[in-house]
């Protein structure tokens, strides 16, 4: 039998930025951020429905580039309120018992040693259901934040993150042996010392000694997860990660970027099966495909243009604030805006776009219509190679219940999304493999 997708719920601890504007939209059924009862039912909900992880994306640093202020940010919730996922998976990890705990930490913001250890604790308290999603930072206001003055650029950032990576396999995998925790009440001795050893990590950007304070977790390493599009980030992806999140705009592009990946990834000696695939999709279902389109329509008018644009500004690092919205994209001549022309190129509507028509469109690739015609579309990303979604949280956390109510049993009833959880680790469920990391993945090298 055809293995089932894999269904991630893609929110934040805040307001989710991939539609800027429509959490004030009528039918949004947003959860405070800040309401832990609220957070906890979302969890026993989404377990109910069997999706396989909740994961959570996170920045710390403020979209201020748009009109050089953080206004429009704070006007449209873009990033600003939130809160830190890693303290709420951990309340979320006492409700649950089968759903993956999957969250954002950029290299930037949290020093190695501490971050290994939070994320040991995290895998034992849930029983080795956590994941990290690695990203390296794009927000200069980030790194003001951590002391850092000027953002680095984008190839010393993945330097950085190559020598984090470094640091923290060498604490998970190989400070402890496996057999180091002995617990002989009769000897009196809970750890044999001769099996715990510091790592003497000394490199261009950490020097950590170790050894690591936490016993080896049920999954040592964390699942890895990474969702960079450059060239950079797909080598990074395909060294490191398990895990690859995209937001391709169509599934000839989903497919290019996972034959990409998988070769690079068996350039470093690793197999196709060490990695999954997840794109990110929004999700418009209807009871015709009439309704669904009206409702596609009326929350693409929702979205805050502004927003958008002041989102664009922060990624781009291009201040977009005095853009005529209604200049076609393609005639403006601002550094790091060519990508933004192959959007609108890739959904038919190059050269006569305007970033008034863009808003909508950089909400993502989506799916609309009845289930039945959702399923069939889901089919055809299948093809593309896709492993799994990442279900798009728009225009609140509704969207997750009426994925669950109205589209999940049909695609259980075809096979495309499981019906019963399988056991073990995240690790185990997600890729079909052993609790710990392969010994090919590169953090294997660090095992004694």
């Amino acid at each position: 039998m055809r293995r089932h997708l894999v269904f991630s719920a893609f929110t934040g601890v805040g307001l989710p930025n991939h539609g800027p504007g429509l959490w004030w939209h009528p039918s949004a059924r947003t959860i405070e951020h800040t309401d832990l009862d609220g957070w906890l039912s979302l969890a026993r909900k989404l377990e109910e429905a069997r999706f396989d992880l909740v994961f959570f994306g996170d920045s710390v640093g403020v979209p201020d580039v748009y009109r050089g202020r953080p206004d429009q940010a704070l006007i449209d919730a873009l990033g600003i309120p939130s809160g830190d996922p890693s303290v709420l998976i951990s309340a979320l990890a006492s409700v649950t018992a089968e759903l993956g705990l999957v969250f954002t930490s950029s290299t930037l913001q949290e020093h190695p040693f501490n971050f290994a250890r939070k994320l040991s604790t995290l895998d034992h308290l849930s029983r080795g259901r956590v994941g990290w999603n690695i990203v390296t930072g794009y927000a200069a206001s980030a790194a003001r934040n951590f002391g850092l003055g000027e953002l680095p650029d984008h190839d010393e950032r993945y330097r950085r993150a190559d020598e984090y990576m470094e640091v923290v396999y060498k604490l998970w995998e190989g400070s402890w042996e496996e057999r180091a925790s002995i617990r002989d009440a009769g000897r009196r001795v809970y750890t044999d010392p001769a099996r715990v050893h510091a790592i003497e990590h000394e490199g261009e950007h950490f020097t950590v000694a170790g050894p690591h304070l936490p016993s080896p977790s049920p999954q040592r390493t964390p699942v890895l997860f990474q969702a960079g599009a450059s060239g950079t980030g797909r080598a990074f992806a395909a060294r490191h990660a398990e895990g690859v999140f995209m937001i391709a705009r169509s599934p000839a592009g989903a497919a290019a970027h996972v034959a990409d990946v998988r070769a690079r990834a068996a350039a470093y000696g690793r197999r196709a099966s060490d990695l999954i695939f997840l794109q990110g999709l929004w999700f418009v279902i209807g009871d015709s495909e009439v309704e669904a389109r009206r409702r596609e329509a009326e929350l693409i008018d929702w979205v805050s243009v502004e927003g958008v644009l002041a989102d664009l500004s922060g990624k781009l690092g291009v201040d977009l604030g005095d853009v005529d919205l209604d200049q076609p994209v393609s005639q403006l001549r601002v550094p790091g805006v060519q990508g933004i022309v192959d959007t609108l190129r890739d959904s038919g509507a190059a050269g006569t776009g305007t970033f008034r028509d863009l808003a909508g469109r950089l909400l993502g690739a989506r799916l609309v219509g009845t289930p039945d015609q959702i399923a069939d579309q889901l089919e055809t990303w299948v093809g593309a190679g896709v492993d799994g979604v990442n279900v798009m949280d728009v225009p609140g956390h509704g969207a997750f219940e009426d994925f669950a109510r109205d589209l999940a049993p049909v695609l259980q009833r075809r096979g495309l999304m499981q019906r019963e959880y399988t056991g073990g680790t995240l690790r185990q469920k997600l890729l079909r493999a052993d609790a710990r990391l392969p010994p090919r993945h590169p953090a294997a090298r660090y095992r004694r």
